[in-house]
């Protein structure tokens, strides 16, 4: 066996080092996304191809009593959710959107991965003044669920 991994640890610097490192690389695998990033939106984006549709399907259930994601489908409470993803806000003709969500798509809001994670995560802080009223989606994974469910709904014609 070779013993001079453990003549290189007993040297001070290189045991603080590995211990540094390793200390690091432990807490990396311990602390949720949302804490390793400090507004999760990197994670978000390189993670949205890891969405499952499938998942997504069942989590949206919970938008289903006011939204509809189908093409050409009508708007219920909310405005019909097919076609939203990496498109304009606000974009739905004939839906009486709130004066909030009016002012930040005349700004250009985008409806992309960042931004509807963002918005479910928490609804009413992303939007103050919209009119929806769900709480939100706590999980991540979730959230990405739900927005690759629409985006792939989005694309059928």
């Amino acid at each position: 066996m070779n013993w001079r991994i453990f003549d290189y640890l007993s040297r001070p610097r290189a045991f603080v080092a590995m211990a540094v490192f390793l200390l690091l690389v432990g807490l990396a695998a311990v602390l949720p996304e949302d804490l390793l990033a400090q507004d999760g939106t990197q994670e978000t984006a390189e993670n949205a191809v890891s969405g499952d549709a499938m998942r997504g399907e069942k989590v949206f259930r919970k938008c289903k009593a006011c939204h509809t994601v189908e093409k050409d489908g009508r708007s219920r409470i909310g405005p019909n959710l097919w076609g939203i993803v990496d498109n304009a806000a606000g974009a739905v003709e004939g839906f009486k959107y709130s004066k909030a969500l009016i002012e930040r798509a005349e700004a250009g809001l985008v409806w992309d991965v960042e931004s509807l994670d963002a918005y479910l995560r928490k609804p009413r802080e992303f939007l103050k003044g919209g009119k929806m009223t769900f709480g939100g989606l706590r999980k991540e994974q979730d959230r990405l669920d739900v927005i690759t469910y629409m985006r792939e709904e989005g694309a059928k014609e």
